[in-house]
């Protein structure tokens, strides 16, 4: 039950986690804890996210833009892990309203300049990276719905922005998954061979998304993830 429990919640994850090029961790954590203990969750969760990642770049590999992935993606890794440093020093309940009040002003400021876009450039580029990269470590949540923010207000095509997520969000998981299990950190015998089933299930929901997004013109999709990024804030800020 527990398999085809989590099999089902990590199809949905990675349908709205593809799309909105980030928030399968938001989705899963909560409910995996219901399952396992939390060190379990955050490396069986991060596993499912990491090939979730994979997913994006193989589906969206026609949207590869390597100039904003140097540009951006080097300072937000670097500001992470400085960001990281910092994270035991705040209260956590602080940094989840931090971020939700982030997200759910940048929704309401697009309410109000729906034509809102910051011109792509190398510098805009790396500020953007390093801030989203150091709020993201900071917090240890939402680092890539901050990193959604950016990118959308370069108004970026839908390929580049969900490759880009998905490569940035893999070099993260590939370090924290790594963190968990030097830390000693393992999952239980029996759900191990649940990613024989999760892992296709989120292959599954990856493409679907596909199939969605490529229906959805830009500004839809545009428009879809602020949704996405307004429901995160709020859960955020109101249950952080």
């Amino acid at each position: 039950m527990e398999i085809l429990a989590i099999s089902a919640l990590t199809l949905l994850a990675s349908i709205l986690g593809t799309i909105s090029g980030f928030g399968i961790s938001t989705i899963m954590v909560p409910v995996v804890l219901f399952f396992l203990p939390l060190p379990e969750t955050l490396l069986l969760v991060g596993i499912i996210h990491w090939f979730g990642d994979i997913w994006k770049m193989y589906f969206f590999k026609k949207g590869i833009d390597w100039k904003l992935l140097i540009s951006f993606g080097i300072p937000g890794v670097i500001m992470a892990y400085f960001g990281a440093s910092l994270v035991l020093t705040l209260p956590e309940k602080l940094l989840s309203r931090l971020v939700g009040a982030i997200l759910i002003s940048y929704v309401v400021y697009l309410l109000f300049r729906p034509t809102f876009r910051i011109k792509k450039s190398v510098l805009a580029s790396a500020f953007g990276g390093a801030g989203s990269g150091f709020l993201g470590g900071l917090t240890g949540v939402g680092g890539g719905a901050l990193r959604a923010i950016v990118l959308t207000a370069f108004n970026v095509p839908k390929s580049t922005y969900i490759f880009t997520s998905g490569l940035l969000g893999a070099v993260i998981d590939a370090s924290r998954i790594t963190t968990y299990f030097i830390g000693g950190t393992r999952i239980n015998a029996p759900l191990s061979w649940g990613l024989a089933v999760f892992i296709p299930a989120s292959l599954l929901g990856a493409w679907i998304a596909k199939k969605i997004v490529d229906r959805l013109p830009q500004k839809i999709f545009k428009n879809l993830i602020a949704i996405f990024l307004l429901v995160l804030g709020l859960k955020l800020f109101v249950f952080p």
